[in-house]
């Protein structure tokens, strides 16, 4: 791989001596990761019904290596939300910030979703999750992946920084900043990167770097916690954005991440992944402290009725009904998380668990509610096995003749939802979203 001039310069400045083995290491294959959602099942349950080999990441929980000829996207667990695909290094900066069940916590610049649905699993669809992300383009991925993985604590909001540390002061108990970057992790994974690196200037990356510290620390509860990732090496993007941070702010402190607990902690307290090191691309990794701050008192939703015709709906199709705060916004009923946040003028993306859209006579169930569900929890549901050829049909949108009680039904693989269908007289109608099918 032929390397810019100026990166090969700066990388001699970072490393000295251990410029040659970091760069032996881009003629090694590269390592592929999944990590597992435990929002749906246990490491151990996972490990005990999957076909793949995998072999575990020492940095994280739940985090697996595993070999890309098992092609685990095309298997119908990948589709249950079972796993989320994830460079190994990526797994680091939220293990770092480990978030407790109750938290509030940000996810600043949240596409595609990795870091979110990881998130996610440390709060066990409790508290709230604030997913955000500037790119309008990049959005729909975001949503997709938080729905397939069954988060149902959720806000996804499509904004500016300013805008967030406006309205949102002293509110998260944890904040995730993954920043915008100049990408020198990922030459390996993606080759074409070392083509643009020139394009994505480290001066430009830092001024963004620079601007989402500065209004995203307002957002954070006094001791409540913020990690600072990225995928570059640069230290002007990494260490000196971070000291120059905490120069202008004090309020916050940096706190040393624990070399007991993760291999990859460095002797000034922040972590480095470095390729050569370790099996993964390369991360930076950062945890900050904020000492002192205003702590708004923020409302909540109390619950209230479920609309007649979404009564009906569980009524007919579930074994308990849900509850909690239930709004309907735009044709579309959502269960919203507890907080009643003043977003008013904010462009937000999904208000909640998204549970279907009501037309003024018929109610159609999400596939976001199919996933945030059980699938003991549907009175109608039936199961294929991961290997049988009719879980890759459904997974197509093809109708499937099947044995089953009349009506909605929740269809799975090896006891975990995939989507809705409706039988009728033993053919089961296909209702698996369009834009999920497997191609």
């Amino acid at each position: 791989m032929k390397l810019p001039a100026a990166f090969l310069d700066r990388m001699q400045t970072l490393l000295g001596d251990e410029l040659e083995p970091f760069l032996n290491s881009y003629e090694d294959e590269r390592f592929y990761g999944l990590r597992v959602n435990t929002l749906k099942i246990s490491v151990e349950e996972f490990l005990n019904i999957t076909p793949f080999t995998l072999t575990p990441i020492p940095w994280t929980r739940d985090g697996f290596y595993y070999d890309p000829e098992d092609k685990p996207t095309k298997h119908p667990h990948y589709y249950a939300g079972l796993y989320y695909i994830q460079e190994p290094s990526a797994m680091a900066p939220v293990n770092v910030l480990a978030p407790n069940e109750n938290d509030t916590v940000l996810d600043m610049c949240a596409c595609p979703g990795g870091k979110s649905v990881q998130i996610a699993s440390y709060l066990n669809n409790k508290g709230l999750l604030v997913s955000n992300d500037v790119s309008t383009g990049r959005i729909k991925a975001l949503v997709k992946n938080l729905e397939m993985m069954g988060v149902t604590n959720v806000l996804i909001l499509n904004t500016t920084e300013d805008v967030i540390g406006e309205k949102l002061e002293g509110f998260f108990d944890k904040l995730l900043i993954d920043a915008p970057c100049s990408g020198e992790g990922m030459f390996r994974k993606e080759p074409k990167m070392v083509a643009s690196w020139g394009t994505h200037d480290t001066d430009h990356c830092r001024e963004l770097q620079n601007s989402i510290l500065k209004h995203i620390g307002s957002t954070l509860k006094p001791d409540g916690e913020l990690v600072y990732s990225t995928c570059t090496f640069s230290s002007l993007e990494n260490e000196d954005c971070l000291e120059d941070f905490m120069a202008s702010r004090t309020d916050y402190v940096q706190e040393a991440i624990d070399p007991a607990k993760f291999e990859f902690a460095t002797e000034n307290g922040y972590g480095r992944l470095w390729p050569h090191k370790l099996k993964g691309e390369g991360h930076f990794v950062a945890k900050l402290k904020r000492t002192e701050g205003e702590t708004p008192v923020y409302k909540e939703l109390k619950n209230n009725e479920a609309p007649d015709y979404f009564k009906d709906f569980m009524k007919a199709t579930l074994k308990a009904p849900l509850t909690g705060h239930f709004e309907e916004m735009n044709g579309k009923l959502y269960l919203r998380p507890k907080y009643d946040l003043p977003l008013k003028g904010v462009r937000i993306v999904r208000y909640g668990w998204l549970l279907g859209e009501w037309n003024g006579k018929k109610f159609t169930p999400s596939q976001a509610l199919a996933m945030g569900l059980k699938l003991t929890d549907a009175k109608n549901s039936i199961s294929f096995s991961g290997d049988q050829i009719e879980a890759v049909k459904y997974l197509k949108g093809e109708t499937l003749h099947a044995e089953g009680g009349e009506g909605m039904t929740l269809v799975g693989v090896d006891g975990y939802p995939l989507g809705w269908a409706k039988m009728n007289n033993g053919t089961l109608k296909n209702m698996y979203q369009s834009t999920w099918r497997l191609l």
